[in-house]
């Protein structure tokens, strides 16, 4: 079977030039959506990963799902130090940190409404825990002190947390002496601060997580079942970057079930355009039709040529959606996060899985949209397109 020439396909569209862009940017308003959509839910996901350590062991309260809701007390966190196991630092302490975690208020910068902020109490160590993390403007604060540093994307987006600033929280005053980068994971989104100075302003008597870093990280399994089994912990152990990879299912799967939902809905739009269009291209093109099937070139090959001119059209308004939505990783964003009710900063994703996605969605909608005028243009007799002609 003769195939009609891609050239005499391509004409077509460009003949039909404006019809052509007006559905084409239906379409790829369509794809921008469900790229926008993925890369937001890829970038919710990323940002929570990265905060992990894949040697870090994360100890929270059994059933806890959240740093919030845990609770270790002291002597529960004085058995686990004792774990066999645990990496040292250069001056042979372990690497092993009991944090107190809690949530703040404090004013947004655009537009001064409150929102949560993650307040984490640390040390020396659970800085070396976290080598992501950076002081890149003022100092580390000191132990015994009420200082405080600040992560980057709250600097950024709340107000009142400059260095040399003072935050009013805990019935305490509390000096801002640092900023710090960690690498935009979720850390980036938190306030920290001395862990027993935090106990103490809160008026909490225990923990709310224990991390430590092990010397080989084979001995996973040995020690999350030592602590299984020990009655006097009723504690939970996970590798810390499967913790914060948990953190993002709920609040990525909301995302995704919203914004595809989104997404179907205006595909049906775009369907119906595209289908429009290519009726409209065959009721122009009747005489056309008909001399084609004259000059031999059968239904099949009529049925392929307005198939792929369908595509061309989808495949034109995914490329221009799909470029629109890579633009948006330069934007920075935040949301609160499900899972603790704090704010969490992060940027749109683009992956080449996203892209291939966006890209298959689109030539999903081309086809659905010009099967049937396809067919219709397929199944015209040629003496009747000859007479219309």
């Amino acid at each position: 079977m003769r195939a009609i020439p891609f050239s005499y396909i391509a004409r077509n569209l460009w003949v039909r030039r404006v019809t052509t862009l007006l559905t084409a940017g239906g379409m790829a308003l369509v794809v921008y959506v469900f790229a926008t959509v993925l890369m937001m839910s890829e970038g919710i996901r990323s940002t929570l990963v990265a905060t992990g350590q894949p040697d870090n062991l994360m100890v929270l309260r059994k059933g806890a799902n959240a740093e919030i809701i845990s609770a270790i007390e002291r002597n529960q966190a004085a058995i686990l130090a004792t774990l066999p196991g645990i990496a040292t630092d250069t001056l042979g302490r372990p690497l092993i940190s009991a944090e107190p975690v809690v949530l703040i208020s404090l004013p947004k910068r655009g537009n001064g409404k409150p929102s949560n902020v993650t307040v984490r109490g640390t040390s020396d160590l659970g800085l070396q825990l976290r080598p992501g993390v950076k002081i890149v403007e003022g100092r580390m604060f000191r132990p015994g002190t009420s200082e405080i540093v600040v992560g980057q994307a709250t600097a950024s987006g709340f107000a009142g947390v400059e260095i040399g600033a003072t935050l009013r929280f805990a019935s305490r005053d509390w000096l801002v002496v640092g900023r710090y980068a960690a690498g935009r994971s979720g850390f980036d989104s938190e306030i920290w601060g001395d862990a027993e100075q935090m106990l103490q302003a809160f008026r909490r008597l225990t923990f709310s997580i224990v991390v430590f870093r092990l010397a080989d990280a084979s001995l996973f399994e040995a020690v999350k079942t030592r602590i299984d089994d020990d009655p006097r912990l009723s504690l939970e152990a996970k590798r810390e970057i499967r913790f914060y990879a948990e953190q993002s299912e709920a609040l990525a799967t909301f995302i995704n079930i919203l914004g595809l939902s989104l997404a179907v809905i205006f595909s049906i739009g775009a369907v119906v355009g595209a289908m429009i269009t290519m009726f409209a291209a065959v009721a122009q093109r009747t005489g056309e039709i008909g001399t084609l099937r004259a000059l031999g070139f059968r239904r099949g090959a009529v049925l392929a040529a307005f198939m792929t001119e369908s595509l061309l059209l989808a495949a034109l308004g995914g490329l221009v959606g799909l470029a629109a939505a890579s633009v948006m990783q330069a934007v920075d964003v935040s949301t609160t996060n499900f899972q603790t009710f704090a704010e969490l900063a992060f940027r749109f994703v683009l992956t080449p899985q996203i892209a291939v996605q966006a890209m298959a969605f689109a030539l999903a909608m081309g086809v659905v949209g010009g099967f049937v005028p396809a067919w219709r243009a397929a199944r015209l007799q040629i003496v009747d397109c000859l007479r219309a002609a």
